[in-house]
């Protein structure tokens, strides 16, 4: 397992120098100009070189990339073109609170979507199952931002029970929380009603039955534990996700996070912020993943031997 988790570290070296190349390329290439954006509407010619020249942006593009990269692998992300502060600064600050609302969220998800999966499998084709199947679909189906809006106009505006927007107490969490997890909670609900259904017509689970065993031990002791193996997957996924910057979420409600401080860059053409957000959020994914392949052999006994080669 330390051989596997070793040699997975590694291949993502690639992915993350790709993402280096591609996020610094398109940089490049999209129109505008980042100087003419810190210095404003009124400028001259002279201001604007002597920035170029400050700032090395006059340099050819390779001599560029190179110093870029060499500044990253020393966990150097450069300085905000706009407010002079390292960019790694401005993004552990407010990745704490990405990290807030992407367990909110994930909490959400996991309490009411494995839930609502193992109740709709106990009994198929009910009233409870249908009507939970189609909230699901609807979930699934629903833009964020549309769900977004609706919860902030009926329980921020109309209803009064929920602060609408802004950063504070567990009571400005919830709005956000829901409606980033609310597509994960429904996938899920979905997900593990099917692999619930697979895993109880198996003939183990006539086993467990011939021997006279109580239906919820037989559903939380032998069949949902085979279901792990995809409901991980999609948790680790959307976790991973969730931490590499809910963009629409934030923006949204205001939530200060990284998916918001990514989308400001943007605006602002602060390149050296574009360039370390993108970054760091293929970190947070690529890490998430790795972390999701460990777990699979925890879970699964026959996976660990495998991988050891037994």
């Amino acid at each position: 397992m330390i051989q596997y988790f070793l040699n997975r570290l590694l291949q993502t070296i690639p992915v993350l120098f790709g993402v280096i190349v591609i996020t610094f390329v398109l940089m490049y290439i999209i129109p505008g100009d980042p100087v003419v954006s810190m210095v404003g509407e009124r400028y001259n010619e002279e201001t604007i070189q002597r920035l170029r020249e400050d700032m090395h942006l006059d340099d050819p593009l390779f001599i560029q990339f190179f110093r870029y990269v060499g500044n990253v692998f020393r966990g150097n992300f450069g300085n905000s073109f706009i407010t002079g502060e390292p960019v790694i600064n401005l993004i552990m600050e407010k990745f704490p609170n990405t990290m807030m609302l992407a367990v909110g969220a994930m909490f959400f998800a996991i309490l009411f979507g494995l839930t609502a999966g193992i109740l709709t499998s106990i009994r198929p084709g009910s009233f409870i199952d249908r009507g939970i199947m189609v909230l699901a679909l609807a979930g699934i189906s629903a833009p964020v931002f549309w769900v977004g809006l609706i919860l902030i106009l009926v329980v921020g505006v109309m209803l009064r029970w929920l602060p609408p927007t802004g950063f504070g107490g567990i009571e400005y969490l919830i709005l956000p929380a829901l409606t980033l997890g609310l597509r994960s909670a429904a996938y899920l609900a979905r997900l593990t009603r099917a692999t619930m259904l697979d895993v109880m017509s198996q003939d183990y689970i006539r086993t467990a039955r011939s021997k006279k065993l109580s239906e919820w031990k037989i559903y939380l002791q032998h069949a949902f534990p085979n279901t792990l193996i995809p409901v991980i997957t999609v948790i680790g996924t959307d976790f991973g996700s969730y931490l590499s910057g809910a963009v629409l979420t934030e923006s949204i409600f205001g939530w200060p996070g990284i998916g918001r401080l990514a989308l400001e860059a943007i605006m602002k053409r602060d390149f050296p912020v574009i360039q370390g957000t993108v970054l760091f959020m293929a970190i947070m994914f690529v890490l998430m993943n790795v972390l999701v392949d460990m777990l699979y052999g925890v879970v699964d006994p026959r996976i660990r031997l495998e991988r050891s080669g037994k």
